[in-house]
């Protein structure tokens, strides 16, 4: 059976990123702003884009807070990506203004204690034994990451009983979190795998270049 899931649209950036790494997984996917389709659907994303201040606003403007922690309270999937993620945290500091989030998760989101940033690229993460979210893929796995703003307390969210993925850029950073039904990742995607070379699918070298 195809789980129903829903795109959550409050304003924010990377609606149709998610909907089609969705359905390529195989689910039937819905963007929409429709609350009573987001408390429905089997499964609920909250993407997120630039800052946690104003993807904080969005998700107030259209009511979005109680239905996300209801799903959560019921024990019904819900994944946050990207500052989707961040807004599951308790509070987000971003040029010394702190913003409230979704309190769903302990902790807050600060700046990077980084030499350089934006931090952008491809990293390997630390998934931990009984991680739904990696489950599958091999260590060496690559993601994606854009952003100056993470949750850096992994030993926090371990305690109160979450299953924490971390990476490190200048310092360990959290990259993933999960419990119970609440998922949430900081990368918006893992790389490809990287084809075969011909010459080693075939036993032969090409001469083509």
């Amino acid at each position: 059976m195809t789980a129903d899931v829903v795109v959550l649209d409050y304003g924010s950036g990377n609606l149709r990123s998610a909907e089609r790494a969705l359905a390529a997984a195989g689910a039937s996917v819905r963007v929409t702003d429709d609350l009573a389709a987001a408390a429905a659907a089997d499964g609920l994303v909250v993407p997120g884009v630039g800052a946690y201040a104003a993807c904080m606003a969005g998700i107030e403007a259209l009511g979005a807070g109680p239905v996300i922690a209801e799903r959560v309270a019921a024990g019904r999937p819900v994944l946050g990506i990207c500052v989707g993620m961040q807004v599951l945290f308790e509070h987000g500091e971003e040029h010394g203004v702190v913003t409230k989030g979704l309190g769903l998760l302990p902790g807050g989101v600060t700046r990077l204690a980084a030499h350089r940033l934006p931090h952008m690229g491809w990293n390997t993460v630390r998934a931990p034994r009984g991680s739904v979210l990696f489950a599958g893929l091999p260590p060496e796995s690559r993601f994606y990451f854009v952003h100056s703003y993470a949750m850096g307390d992994p030993a926090a969210l371990a305690a109160a009983g979450a299953v924490v993925t971390t990476t490190h850029h200048d310092t360990d950073f959290v990259a993933a979190v999960e419990r119970g039904p609440l998922s949430a990742a900081q990368f918006p995607r893992r790389s490809p795998p990287r084809p075969v070379p011909r010459c080693c699918a075939t036993g032969r070298h090409s001469a083509r270049r």
